[in-house]
């Protein structure tokens, strides 16, 4: 079969690769625990639910606008007036199949081949292949110090004349740092004095924890929207746990909402309609599930934190936010991918390789399922790690014997 060079340069995606290699393991009766996801259990917002059951009984579920309905962008117009204190208007919205597809659509509008787009390591797997997908070229900045914070002069030592955009996201999905307000107005100032595209990717802005918060970034604007190249990426997956409505967004100034909606218009029209109404019910409805999800996240981080120090050598930053937790096992083991499939094998734990973050020798792990899969499933990582633990450890009704250490 011949395929295109685009094509054959692609990597499928490690989380998604490792859920249905899961899956897989569970439908065998296997007792798999899941630190790899990237969704939170909690269900999503009864008003959510309400909303789409209520045009589903309609029957009349029809094409939408490609840019999205009305009544979500007037939600989106509120929600951003409340958490970023900034008056947005319809023209500067385009609602998409998720924060996924609202990226993609915009890197489509933005980029002409070979053009870069910077971002700081660790980063969210997806990004360079994103990239690729709209012939530009990633850029990967790695802090000098070996830290999950690169500096603004190690960000901008990297742009050159093929630089168009740079990419944060803040909290971090891998690490969970949350990028100070100091380092965040130092990067929406200079990208606006050297007309940058500056993409905040604002997918788990409300979930952070020890009474921190996100930098919001249009504190730091200098001109208006209409003249700014910020563009704020958001969406419902995260903090409302409704990850399958696949329902996200995109914020700027109205010329490139127009662009990426014709774009959008051609790939695949407007996001579904029940899931709009859905985003719409979440968006005005009673917002107790999103505090909730995020003290259930802090306690279960604390959980994960205290049972990852009882390791030796491993090095762990204590995450600000997200659900996920990226711990350096190299001390066990420099390959981040044997050391993920030996887990797997072993212990039936699923981790991700830090190496599709662009850290080796770091595992992600998520602390979004219950505590007790937290708590168990670190167990069984030490017990595969660690020679001083018991010989033995059970996997439900199966004993296993440490014989490979």
């Amino acid at each position: 079969m011949s395929l295109s060079q685009l094509a054959r340069s692609l990597k499928e995606s490690a989380t998604l690769k490792l859920n249905e290699t899961a899956a897989l393991l569970r439908e065998k009766g296997e007792p798999v625990i899941h630190l790899g996801g990237g969704e939170p259990k909690s269900k999503a917002p009864i008003d959510a639910v309400i909303n789409c059951t209520s045009l589903l009984n309609t029957g009349e579920v029809r094409y939408t606008a490609p840019d999205g309905i009305p009544a979500l962008k007037k939600a989106i117009v509120r929600y951003t007036e409340e958490h970023y204190k900034k008056v947005v208007h319809a023209g500067n919205i385009i609602t998409s199949g998720g924060a996924k597809q609202a990226l993609m659509v915009l890197l489509h509008a933005i980029l002409d081949p070979k053009e870069e787009v910077i971002f700081p390591a660790p980063y969210w797997v997806s990004y360079p292949e994103m990239v690729k997908l709209a012939g530009g070229v990633p850029v990967v900045v790695k802090a000098e110090d070996g830290t999950f914070f690169p500096t603004v002069r190690e960000i901008t030592a990297a742009v050159g004349s093929y630089t168009k955009a740079i990419i944060l996201n803040s909290p971090n999905n891998p690490s969970g740092v949350l990028y100070s307000k100091e380092f965040v107005q130092e990067m929406v100032e200079y990208c606006e004095r050297k007309s940058i595209y500056l993409i905040m990717d604002d997918i788990y802005n409300r979930l952070t924890f020890d009474h921190n918060s996100a930098p919001i970034c249009y504190d730091y604007m200098r001109c208006g929207l209409e003249e700014s190249k910020l563009v704020v990426i958001n969406g419902v997956s995260k903090m409302y746990a409704m990850t399958g409505f696949r329902i996200g967004w995109a914020i700027g100034n109205q010329q490139l909402i127009s662009a990426m909606a014709t774009i959008q218009s051609q790939q695949t029209s407007g996001p579904a309609a029940p899931s709009q109404w859905a985003a719409v019910g979440a968006l005005n409805g009673v917002q107790s599930s999103v505090e909730s999800l995020r003290v259930t996240l802090e306690n279960n981080r604390n959980i994960m934190i205290d049972r990852l120090h009882a390791f030796d050598g491993i090095k762990v930053h204590k995450p600000e936010g997200t659900f996920y937790c990226f711990p350096d096992f190299s001390a066990y083991g420099k390959d981040s991918q044997k050391l993920s499939e030996f887990l797997l094998e072993k212990v039936r734990v699923v981790t991700v390789p830090g190496k599709e973050f662009g850290f080796e020798g770091h595992l992600r792990l998520s602390y979004c399922g219950a505590a007790k899969d937290v708590t168990e499933g670190l167990d069984r990582i030490k017990w595969a790690l660690d020679p001083g633990s018991a010989n033995e450890l059970y996997l439900g009704d199966r004993k296993l014997v440490r014989d490979w250490l």
